[in-house]
This record gives C-alpha cells, structure tokens and sequence, in this order.
C-alpha cells in the first residue's frame, strides 16, 4: 500500500482534489443501534465522556478515542463497569503507575478470566445453546452447548488440582483447534495456573524451544491431526516432549486419530466426565494468564507472559465495542493454537457469543473452503488472513455468488496489510453491503493497535481508525509525531494487554529491548504506518526489514501488492541489503504460478507495473525466482532471516529452523548467498 500523500494545494481557479470516496459506509440504523453507540452515551452519563455527535459517526469516534486516551483511567474503569467485569476484591485505584514500561493496572483487584468466559452459562436461557461450533474438513458443524462446556471445565478443573497443580503452574496443550483445547485453556484459568499451546503441525524442536522455557507441569497432547484430507500422527513427537520436559508431572492423551492412551498417560474423557461446578480461583488482576510465543526466527522464540485482568479487559473492549460481538453472534476466525489469533477467538466466549472452531486445511477440498465453514455455520463475524483472500482472487472463488452468505455482516483480516485489491474483491465477491475490517497489532499485546469501528466508513487501503484507549501514532526518526506520513508505529501509553514481563527475563532486559530501546517511554512496535488526516491508518509492513535507497524509507507490503497483482506471481519476497562502501542492492524473488516462466518480457512487465503503482526508486535491483518464499509457522514472511542470510550470516545463525515453515526453501536463499555477485552502486 502506498501512503496517502497530504492534499496538495491547488492552483488558484482550480478545484481542489476530490477526497476519497469510502467503499463502504454503515447505515443509521447500525450505527445506532452498535455496542460502541451505546457505549459513548453510557459512558457520556456517567464518567463524562463525549456525547455522540448526531448525524456524524466520524466525529463521534474520534471524540470518544481522544477522551479514551487523554483521560485513560476513566475509560478503563468505564469498560469494567460496562463489561460488569466481577471483582471479588475491589481495586484501590485503576493504574497505580502509567510508566512505559511498568504500567500496574488495578491493583488489589481479584478476579478470574475463566469466570467471565462461562457467565453466559449461569443464564437458563442459554444454557442449551452452543457456546462452541466445531467444524472439521467434513464441514459438519457439530455444538458444544454452553452448559456442557461449562460442566467440562469444572470437571476438568477439579482434575488439574487433583493431580497438584497450583496457581502459577504451567500447562501447556500440543492441540489443534478443536473444543478440548479450549476446556483444558479455561480450565487452567479457572485453577489460577498458565496455559501455553502449539499446534500440533510444529515439529518436535519447535515445540520445546518453546515450553522447555516454561516447564510444565501438565501436557495436553493429541495423538494426531487431520488436514488435507490425511491423517497426521504425533505419536512419536508426542512421546520425545515427553521425554525432554523433565518438570511434566501429567500427561493427557487426547485421541483423535483413535489410538490408545501410551503407558504412564491419562485419558482425556474420564477428566471430563464429572458433573462438577467449577471452583474459580480469583487472583490478582495482574497475575499471568497465559504465555504467547514470538516468532523465534533467529533464536529462541520471546515467550510474552499476559495477565487474566489485562486480557480481560482488552478483550472485552475489542470484542463489545470494536467487533460489536454479543450473544446472538457466530464468531469465525482461521487460526490455530499457535497463533495469537486462537486466544482471541476463544475470548468471543466473553460476551456470549458462540464461537466457531475449525479445525482443518484453509483449502480443503479447495479455495473456498473458509466461506463454506462461514456458510455452514451460519457465521456473522468471519476472520481470515490477507493471504487468504488474495488467494480467493487469484483462483476466482466467487463466494457472494455460489454460497448463502447472507448472515455475514463483517470480514476481518489480519496476519499481513490487505492490499486495496482484496478490500475490493470482498466488495465486489462476496457481498457489497458489508463491513470489511482489516485490523493490525500483534502477539505482543494480543489485541489491536488499529483496526475494526462499526460506525466507520470503510476506505480502500486502510484501516478504520486507532483502537480505543490506544495512543497510536507514526514517529519519524527524531521522535516527532507525523502525520500523512510514513513513520513508526508507537503507542505512548500502557495497555493493560502489554506484557507483564518476559518468561526468564529477571531484570526486564529483553523486555525492554524489544519496545523501549529505541525511543525510551514509548512502545515501537517494529511497524512502518500512516496515520492520514481523515484519521484512517495504512500499514506498509515491519520497519525492522526496511527499505532504504537514497534517504527515502519504503515499505515492503507496499511492493508485494503491486507485484502480486500480476497473476503470473504467485508470492514475492523484497530484500534491502547495505553493501560495502556504501552501495544498496535491493533483490526481488518471486514464486511464479503454476506455467509460468520469468523471460525478460515478464521482468520488463514487473519492473513497469512498480514503477507506475509506486516509484522508479521501488524497481529493484534484480528479479530472481524462486521455488517458494520462507515464511514463520504463523505465515509471515520471513524477511530479517533471508536478509542476513544474503548478507552472509551462516543459516545456522541467520535463523532458527524449527520456526520456519520450509526451512528447505532457506537452502535456496543461502546458495543466491555464495553465488550472487552483488552489485556495487
């Protein structure tokens, strides 16, 4: 995406340029009848918050954000009283220090995130409605309803403290995304202890570079997957975990390939079959939830330790306000276990609203698969990746055509920026009265810095606005806020969703050195965006892989969807790498389609097409192909590791092989290393 550019002034006697139109714009009547609607009024009344401004949506958000940040603790403890969120010790004041890092949210509050996830239980009403859907590539739906997810955890639960887990013990899940993992999650919650999980889809190292951090003391693990129309076993996977995690004291055999429990193992249904109330331990605010993984591509992966308070009520505030989820809502988004995007799915069952597993291949039996699950399901809010959709494009899935799609209000992606052509192909293909909501944050704070509003235009290329309670803005290098500009992501202040601290990271170090090293005091994220005038947001890809010819800064993902449009290419990977004395060669890989051969005509074609879409100084150096481009097993593209790789850093060092998703495509990369001649400028 390339960056808004500020208006320029017109010549007198002509007109000025005519602002963008929006692709699409909520009607009066969702936009009043919205969560955050409601919200603005509630919170106008009662902690003097902006009134909406009739007629006038944009105004009023941006009203609402500017008070969401300037006056933090009032729109924190707003969200809490408007969640109703159950404290069963009252908090002494909302944010003991606003400090960057440090930040101490609600203390002396006690409470317990696996409590507020199955309230929509104690409701008679509801009790036999699903609280989960889940779907394999038989696309079948089959339900868990609320009453018995409820009975499973309490049961579960009452296991977990049986076997001598305690709070602040970890358990950790080998799963897919299927309903036990979301009992044993909850359930480790309810006990007070920290939940971690991979998919089952990593490899052995890659599993324990990440729990070995952690030692658990319980593993919950399958013997299997399907995916692809094949079944997947992890007998042998399974049993090296158990073999090097030492500190396990129990492990749980979830059997979905049908395989018996291997000795010394527990079996999954006798934990579950009791009719136990569950026991919620209620803890402090700040006490941890869960631990997420970076990515871990040149070392060991960052394990990022959150709060069940913090979570909480980030969680709510996302999916209340800024998705509009309640309880009449069928909540969709492609993801596994070792994504970020898994621990906020399963958050949906904060505000009552079911939520829909799909456990299986994104293409299986072909491209369409994700709608059909939307389809099958009867989903409202239906989340994806960019790739995804860009790939729906490439092959000509026509979803709004062949599918009934009709309960589908919104489709949210993340995972990379959506390049203005997938905003419209979901217009165009799957529905022209509908919300698209491309949002961006990360593992870091599992939540979003910018993204989804429902009473917001949706422009081509750019997200909504900045998140409520989210002091987002684009710093140049001296640390100025800039606007219409490409700059860093910075947030200025605490979330209560940031970090509590890094797992063996005593003195906060590491901590520190992802966010605060470079501007002291204020969150950099490692993201170039804009912040436009109309207070829209455009993502142009990770700052830490940038650009850099002649002085001029340039975003990866701005030339990904110039180059991507082209149907010959399939995927491409851009690398910017400082030669000796001073020279810059700036490669552009690409993996071609199926057919296609890279003659000098379709060089001439890709250099053309960059330089008409964004400028000659984004021609690169050279096009070579490639067999496929590297990418992180949560699919981003693996840009710093290639880069180093080229630089000559051995692979070894470049980058950690259990975190790619085909290391054997590095092999490639390191050949164009030893061979290629770069140029001198």
């Amino acid at each position: 995406m390339t960056a808004p550019k500020p208006a320029a002034n017109p010549t007198p006697g002509e007109p000025a340029p005519a602002a963008p139109q929006p692709l699409w714009s909520p009607g009066r009547d969702r936009v009043a009848s919205a969560r955050i609607t409601r919200f603005q009024e509630w919170a106008a009344d009662r902690h003097g918050a902006p009134r909406t401004v009739p007629g006038d949506p944009a105004a009023s958000y941006a009203a609402l954000h500017r008070w969401s940040v300037e006056q933090l603790e009032r729109f924190w403890q707003a969200v809490a009283e408007w969640s109703d969120v159950r404290f069963h010790t009252p908090y002494e004041t909302v944010l003991a220090d606003p400090a960057l890092p440090g930040a101490r949210w609600f203390p002396g509050a006690t409470l317990n995130y696996a409590e507020h996830a199955l309230r929509a239980a104690e409701d008679p009403a509801r009790a036999a409605e699903p609280a989960l859907l889940h779907v394999d590539e038989t696309h079948e739906p089959r339900p868990v309803t609320w009453a018995e997810l409820r009975r499973q955890v309490g049961s579960l639960a009452a296991e977990l403290r049986r076997l001598g887990v305690r709070p602040g013990d970890r358990v950790s899940g080998y799963l897919p995304n299927v309903p036990q993992s979301v009992v044993a999650l909850l359930a480790t919650a309810a006990v007070g202890a920290v939940w971690t999980s991979c998919a089952p889809d990593f490899g052995a190292r890659s599993v324990l570079d990440r729990f070995q951090q952690v030692e658990p003391v319980v593993l919950f693990a399958v013997d299997g997957y399907r995916y692809g129309g094949k079944r997947h076993d992890r007998t042998d996977t399974v049993a090296e975990l158990r073999r090097e995690l030492p500190t396990l004291q129990a492990v749980v055999h979830i059997p979905l390939l049908g395989t018996p429990a291997p000795e010394g193992a527990l079996n999954w249904d006798s934990l579950v079959a009791a009719a136990t109330e569950p026991v919620f331990e209620q803890v402090p605010f700040d006490h941890p939830l869960w631990v997420l993984y970076s990515s871990g591509t040149t070392g060991l992966p960052k394990a990022i330790v959150q709060s069940q308070g913090g979570i909480l009520l980030e969680h709510l505030k996302q999916l209340s306000l800024h998705t509009d989820l309640g309880p009449d809502d069928r909540f969709f988004w492609y993801t596994s276990t070792g994504w970020m995007m898994w621990n906020f799915l399963v958050s949906g069952l904060l505000v009552g609203t079911t939520v829909v597993l799909y456990d299986g291949s994104p293409g299986h039996p072909d491209t369409a698969a994700q709608w059909r699950v939307a389809e099958r399901t009867a989903t409202t809010f239906f989340g994806t990746s960019a790739a995804y959709v860009m790939a729906c494009r490439k092959v000509d899935v026509h979803p709004g055509r062949d599918l009934d799609l009709s309960r589908v209000r919104c489709v949210a992606t993340t995972g990379s920026p959506l390049p203005p052509d997938g905003f419209r192909w979901i217009h165009d293909e799957v529905a022209e009265d509908l919300w698209i909501a491309s949002v961006s944050g990360g593992t870091d704070v599992c939540s979003c810095f910018a993204g989804a509003v429902p009473t917001l235009p949706v422009f081509v290329g750019e997200l909504q606005a900045p998140c409520l309670g989210t002091d987002l803005q684009a710093w140049d290098p001296h640390g100025r806020p800039v606007t219409d500009e490409v700059g860093e992501l910075i947030v200025t202040n605490p979330m209560p969703s940031m970090p509590i601290h890094f797992w063996n990271d005593p003195d906060g170090s590491r901590y520190h050195e992802s966010y605060f090293e470079m501007f002291p005091g204020a969150w950099r994220h490692g993201d170039w965006i804009t912040l436009t005038s109309r207070g829209t947001v455009v993502i142009h890809g990770r700052s830490d892989s940038t650009l850099n010819r002649q002085g001029v800064r340039m975003g990866s993902a701005d030339i990904y969807e110039a180059v991507e449009r082209l149907p010959e290419i399939r995927e491409s990977l851009v690398i910017g790498l400082e030669q000796p004395g001073g020279g810059y060669w700036m490669p552009l890989f690409v993996h071609l389609a199926e057919g296609t051969v890279l003659d000098d005509a379709l060089r001439d074609r890709v250099k053309r097409t960059i330089r008409e879409q964004l400028s000659p100084r984004h021609v690169p150096d050279d096009i070579i192909e490639a067999p496929g481009v590297p990418h992180t097993l949560t699919g981003k593209r693996l840009e710093v590791p290639v880069k180093r790789l080229l630089q000559g850093t051995p692979l070894d060092q470049a980058v950690n092989p259990g975190s790619v998703d085909h290391v054997e495509l590095l092999r490639f990369y390191e050949r164009v290393a030893r061979d290629h001649s770069a140029p001198e400028a």
